[in-house]
């Protein structure tokens, strides 16, 4: 069993030496996340100081947050215009599980995780999932792409019995590194350790949408023996 008692700090823990974040909000001022390339540019300082390899920037998509492919693809290209670093910045984005997404997919306008493309980074209402949510997936495997589920551990409506079935379809997981920490609640931490536990996440991601989240978030504690695995994760 997994020893959750003994617990560390998270910038102490060495899971950002190397780490690629799977999901973040860092793409400037096209969605609930950082608003100004002046904090974006100050967030990956700080995690060039924690050994952060690569991420990946996952703007939302959604029927409230309709950015288009060429739009963002824009305001990506001017942050690489303007970023000095050693971090490797890809373009993806989190797709919410709704109306635009189905039409999007079925034009193949997306924006994949992944290097070879073959990805898709989902969520859903943190309250009740989408009407036929396994036809959706299947739809989504039939196009070619592997779905990938953002923070599991968050989704009210899911228990055990959900979990069993999406990883039955072949569906990925991210975790939250905050979930992990307790940023989301008791509730969200245990299932997060839980999902740990049972080796049901594939990757992890941040999920931060602004420098004082992450800050504040790095210094909150884990368990000091941590599955390396998923911090390593590579999708090609």
């Amino acid at each position: 069993m997994w020893p959750f008692r003994k617990r560390i700090i998270l910038a102490d823990s060495g899971i950002f030496q190397g780490f690629t974040d799977w999901h973040c909000h860092l793409l400037p001022g096209v969605d609930d996340g950082v608003q100004t390339v002046e904090e974006t540019l100050r967030i990956l300082s700080l995690y060039e100081e924690l050994g952060v390899k690569e991420v990946w920037l996952t703007p939302h998509i959604m029927e409230d947050m309709p950015n288009t492919t060429a739009s963002l693809k824009a305001r990506f290209e001017k942050l690489k215009a303007v970023y000095r670093g050693d971090i490797v910045l890809h373009l993806s984005a989190e797709n919410m599980l709704d109306n635009l997404f189905e039409e999007r997919l079925e034009k193949g306008d997306l924006l994949p995780l992944g290097k070879n493309g073959k990805h898709l980074l989902l969520e859903t209402s943190y309250f009740n999932p989408p009407m036929e949510l396994s036809n959706i997936l299947l739809r989504i495997k039939s196009k070619g792409y592997t779905p990938v589920l953002a923070h599991p551990e968050r989704y009210n409506y899911m228990n055990e019995k959900d979990y069993r079935l999406l990883k039955g379809l072949n569906v990925k997981f991210q975790l939250n590194l905050f979930s992990w920490v307790g940023s989301y609640g008791t509730g969200v931490r245990k299932k997060s350790e839980w999902l740990i536990k049972n080796g049901f996440y594939d990757l992890a991601g941040s999920d931060i949408h602004g420098l004082a989240a992450l800050e504040t978030n790095i210094y909150k504690k884990i368990p000091q023996t941590s599955p390396e695995q998923m911090f390593r994760t590579e999708l090609w």
